[in-house]
This record gives structure tokens, C-alpha cells and sequence, in this order.
């Protein structure tokens, strides 16, 4: 089974704990089952994200199944970081909607991972909440997309009405033959009828054989080359594959599926899906009834004779929200002005323990054997202190080895370079410059590449 996992997002319905560069599916908050091992190379900490759990999930229906992710670029230091090195990706160099996103892909698996034209994949998004029967349904959709051609569907049997779904509708001419209407996210009381007229969710799932879409691209885009489509991607026009080829598709088959299913976007059915109450170094009393707590901070919380309220604490700020509330968090984290406090890179990860008006202090990790390449600061200089691992560091050509306690200090202009040992290294960073301001939003943009 080949399968393209759409991995995307914005980061902003699950404010803080999500970002402009950590995205929903990046964060760990399932409790990893004990007898699977962890993915990927960053530090093993018992959970898993949305997109490790997904990702072992089609590994244990299908341990020969050839996944490739399509993403944006500022996704795959995160995806190799959860998954590992060897897992496929399809890079695509700015955002684009979903239908430059899977046609882009399925040429990567056609014209660079040489699958021929005549297989058939399946695609979906990287984050459902499901259980292993989802994937069994994927496979059946691509048998049925290999026999019949044309476009497969999955219908997701709805258990209860809801507002944030596109539904299908399906109908029976008198001929007997089947099409399919497709109904935008409709209000509660839509909702409900739809339901009663036998309509589906639209969870966003295709099967296809590859030449299906390679042929919709030619037809679309001009071209369905990889290295072209790559090349120009930044022109292609912003039309998802819904509006683009589902719905001008006459010939169509359904697959249903009636097991478990939620799209985790928002916080109230993201926490519906944890399997603890809380997550961190979170306390709650016996007075406390529906509560959710996130800590990332790394300091206590505690929660005393809350109700059906939601807290999350990251270092890019604190949520505290009641849990219908959370779901319209959007407009309001539009206005803040949000600082990158925390990410993950191919190198490994940094997080921004303190700012001041002069100052910026950050706890920098290391993976082992990579290495960081850092500008040359002109107007601040520098403090390290390396607190755990071994390295070295090069700072204006002069070489030297550093472990724990070690202090390395640079003045402004130097250009610098730290490697880390077989152990990884971690460090503390003080900037030190009056270029360094709270009040400007881009010196928090980390210059580390």
C-alpha cells in the first residue's frame, strides 16, 4: 500500500502549544503503548504525537506500506526529529492548498520514487484520532482504486451531528447507478437533517491510481512533471482537491467506514482524546471535575475546584479556557503578537528561557554528532555554558573541547561553530546587546540555521 500522509497546518486552534513551527501533529501528548518502541531520534519521553501515533498505527496493519508525507519545508527538521531519518518526504516550497500538495507528491512518488503509474494511493491528513480498522479501510480503498480507476472516497459514518464537517450526500438514480453531492460545514440544525437523509463525513480521504492524478495535473497545471511542478510551485494557483477534482468528478466510488474517528483541531476534542487528565507537572484536587491540563513550562501547576475548563502552559504563553469556549480561540490568538519561544530543528532543539531589554538568554540541545552553524553577531556578544554532553567548539578558527561547566565566551563579530559528541551536548546561551528588544518581534527569530 502506498500512502501520502498531508501534514499541514498553522499552529493557532491549539494556541500554545502549537506554533508557526510546531504544528498540532508535533505534539506529545498520547501515552505511547509499552510494548512499541519510540520513533525517531529526539528524547524518548513515554508519549507520542499525533503524527508517531498515526505513523506506528499503518506500521502494525501494514509493516511494507511506502509512506511519504507532503509538507512545507519548515515541517521536516520536526518530522525527522518524530520519525527518524528514513522515513519519505515531499517537500513543497510554500503553501499552496491541497491540490498542488497531492499533485506535487504523487509526481515525487511517480518520477522519484519510481512507482509506476498504474499503483494506486491512498491520501489523507496526518492527524486523525482513529483506531487500526481506519487503515484496513485505506487498503481497501486502494484494491478498489487499482480494479475500478477513477476516484475512491471515504465515507466516514457520522455518530453524532455536528457543524465542523463537510458532509456526502449519496443518491440512487432510477437507473440504479449512484452519484454524490457534497454539502459544505452546515449550521446544527442542517446538521441534523443531513443526517437523517443518510449523508457522510467527508474526512478528506482519496484513493487513486497514480496516473489518475498525474492526468488531472497535465489537465490543471500544464504539467505533470516533478522537477516542473517543484520548480514553479511557488505560481501554481491555491485550490484545494476538493474544489478542484472531487467535485467536478462524475464518476466516483464510496468506501465507508464505521470506526472511531475525530479530526483533533480544536482543544475540546484534542482533550477528548487524551487518555490522562493531565500532562506535565500538573496537581488537582478532588474538587475539580472535567479539567485538562498541559504543562510544558517545567514549573508546578496547580489546579484547585476547577470545572469543564481546559489549561495549557507552554513558554509561548498559557491558555485557560472553558472547554465549548476553546473551540473559537482562533480570532483571538490572531492578535497576539506571538514570539517563537520554542522549536525543533534538524540539529536538534532551542528553547528561550528569558528576554530582557539587553538580554537573551536560551537552553540549547544538541543532537549528537550535528553540529550548528551560527552567524556572525555584530552587535552582541555571546556567553555559553555547556551544563551536560561533550563537543567542541570553533570560534573564529581556534578549536577547543568543552564539557559540563565549561564557559565559552565570544565577542561580537565572531563567526562560530559548536559540534556535539556521540552524547549530544546541551548549553546555555546569553546574548548580551542593545540590539536585543521585547518590543521587537523579529529579534525573537532564532539566527541559527
Amino acid at each position: 500500500m502506498h500512502i501520502i500522509l498531508l501534514s499541514g497546518g498553522s499552529g493557532k486552534r491549539l494556541w500554545p502549544l502549537s506554533n508557526d513551527t510546531r504544528s498540532k501533529q508535533f505534539i506529545k501528548i498520547f501515552k505511547r503503548p509499552e510494548n512499541s518502541a519510540p520513533l525517531g531520534r529526539d528524547e524518548d519521553t513515554g508519549y507520542e504525537s499525533m503524527v508517531q501515533r498515526v505513523y506506528r498505527q499503518i506500521r502494525t496493519v501494514d509493516p511494507d506500506a511506502t509512506v511519504t508525507i507532503a509538507t512545507s519545508k519548515s515541517q521536516v527538521s520536526s518530522i525527522h526529529n518524530q520519525l527518524g531519518d528514513g522515513v519519505s518526504i515531499s517537500v513543497e516550497p510554500c503553501r499552496r492548498d491541497t491540490f498542488p500538495a497531492i499533485a506535487l507528491a504523487t509526481a515525487y512518488l511517480h518520477d522519484v520514487l519510481n512507482v509506476p503509474s498504474e499503483e494506486a494511493v491512498v491520501v489523507c491528513p496526518v492527524d486523525p484520532y482513529v483506531e487500526d480498522s481506519y487503515f484496513k479501510c485505506l487498503d481497501e480503498m486502494c484494491h478498489t482504486a487499482e480494479q475500478k480507476g477513477g476516484l475512491v472516497l471515504m465515507g466516514i459514518n457520522p455518530t453524532f451531528p455536528t457543524e465542523k464537517y463537510g458532509y456526502i450526500l449519496p443518491h440512487e438514480d432510477e437507473d440504479g447507478s449512484s452519484h454524490f453531492e457534497f454539502k459544505e460545514k452546515p449550521d446544527a440544525e442542517t446538521a441534523k437533517k443531513y443526517i437523517e437523509e443518510g449523508c457522510l463525513w467527508n474526512g478528506g480521504v482519496f484513493a487513486y491510481r497514480l496516473s489518475y492524478v498525474l492526468e488531472k495535473s497535465r489537465e490543471l497545471i500544464g504539467t505533470s512533471s516533478y522537477y516542473e511542478l517543484y520548480a514553479n510551485y511557488d505560481k501554481l494557483k491555491k485550490i484545494s482537491f476538493d474544489y478542484a477534482v472531487v467535485e467536478n468528478e462524475s464518476h466516483l466510488s464510496i468506501i465507508r467506514y464505521y470506526g472511531e474517528w475525530k479530526d483533533l483541531g480544536t482543544w475540546n476534542t484534542l482533550t477528548e482524546a487524551m487518555e490522562e487528565s493531565s500532562v506535565g507537572d500538573v496537581r488537582m484536587n478532588d474538587k475539580c471535575d472535567n479539567v485538562h491540563a498541559i504543562n510544558e513550562m517545567g514549573v508546578p501547576m496547580l489546579v484547585m475546584g476547577c470545572q469543564n475548563i481546559v489549561i495549557s502552559a507552554s513558554p509561548e504563553g498559557i491558555l485557560v479556557s472553558d472547554m465549548e469556549q476553546s473551540s473559537y480561540i482562533k480570532p483571538f490568538v490572531d492578535d497576539i503578537k506571538q514570539r517563537i519561544m520554542f522549536a525543533e530543528k534538524s540539529w536538534g532543539r532551542y528553547r528561550v528561557l528569558d528576554v530582557g531589554e539587553n538580554s537573551m538568554t536560551v537552553k540549547v540541545t544538541l543532537n549528537a554528532g550535528h553540529k550548528m552553524n551560527y552567524h556572525s553577531h555584530e552587535k552582541r556578544d555571546e556567553i555559553w555554558t555547556v551544563i551536560s554532553g561533550s563537543g567542541r567548539t570553533i570560534v573564529d578558527g581556534m578549536e577547543q573541547p568543552v564539557k559540563p561547566g565549561d564557559v565559552v565566551t565570544m565577542a561580537a563579530g565572531c563567526k562560530h561553530t559548536v559540534i556535539a559528541g556521540n552524547k549530544g551536548l546541551q548549553m546555555i546561551e546569553v546574548q548580551l546587546g542593545k540590539d536585543i528588544s521585547v518590543s521587537d518581534k523579529k529579534k525573537y527569530e532564532f539566527p541559527y540555521k
